[in-house]
């Protein structure tokens, strides 16, 4: 019986080896051979709304959550920061008042972005308020000091079919969704894009902030190519809006 169920245990590490042979086969690359991540990308998960697991509410739908373990590992002044930050979601979400979004965020806000890759670095285009982010794969180091910005400073290298990208030089004006999560300026994300198969790539993007967690932890979503025919980025504008005026 044992030899019988190691037998089918090594079959099935030999499937999924096949299997994920082939879907590195099946990937559009590049002439250096990366994975070439270009297309239109959008997610389907309402972690812009709420990372963390939730219930139906009139602001966003249900959600088995987006954070690995399940847990943001907050430091106790910063939990009571973010439980006031819920209750004033709607008023106090940057992205209610047209903010740009940040790293991660805007990623999983539930609008397309396209990725343009050169071999050197890639422009990722967002839907959401015409939003510009260069991702450098040149080698360069991010520039000295600290710079505030919205979207950060990206750097990037190829880990294998992995591309990784070191995210610094945050302000302290986003959140990370509209529950009221948080950060601060010194806010550091690695992302991972890695290709499932040609139409999914695996989004993970680590989070680490001394001044705001006790820990680095992890949101990880599903990115899907937008195949429709004739698919591309429309025009978005922001408009600020009261929700406590038509949802009291």
């Amino acid at each position: 019986m044992r030899s019988f169920a190691s037998t089918v245990w090594l079959s099935l590490i030999a499937s999924a080896a096949l299997t994920a042979a082939a879907h590195a086969q099946d990937l559009a690359r590049t002439p250096d051979g990366h994975p070439d991540l270009s297309g239109i990308w959008q997610v389907i998960t309402p972690a812009g709304q709420d990372l963390s697991a939730h219930a139906a509410r009139k602001d966003s739908p249900a959600h088995l959550g987006a954070v690995v373990g399940g847990d943001i590992p907050y430091q106790p002044w910063a939990l009571a920061k973010k439980a006031e930050n819920f209750k004033n979601r709607e008023t106090q979400d940057p992205q209610n008042k047209c903010f740009m979004a940040g790293v991660p965020r805007i990623t999983y806000t539930p609008l397309p972005f396209q990725i343009l890759q050169k071999d050197k670095q890639l422009t990722v285009l967002y839907e959401y308020v015409h939003s510009v982010r260069t991702i450098y794969t040149n080698g360069t180091d991010h520039p000295p000091g600290h710079i505030d910005w919205f979207l950060g400073d990206s750097r990037g290298h190829w880990d294998g079919d992995t591309l990784v990208v070191d995210v610094v030089d945050f302000n302290d004006e986003t959140w990370l969704d509209h529950a009221g999560d948080f950060h601060s300026d010194q806010l550091h994300v690695v992302e991972r894009y890695k290709p499932i198969d040609k139409d999914h790539i695996q989004y993970d993007a680590s989070v680490e902030d001394p001044k705001v967690f006790t820990r680095p932890w992890t949101v990880s979503v599903v990115l899907y190519r937008r195949i429709e025919p004739g698919v591309q980025l429309l025009e978005n504008e922001c408009y600020t809006f009261d929700y406590e005026k038509f949802y009291p």
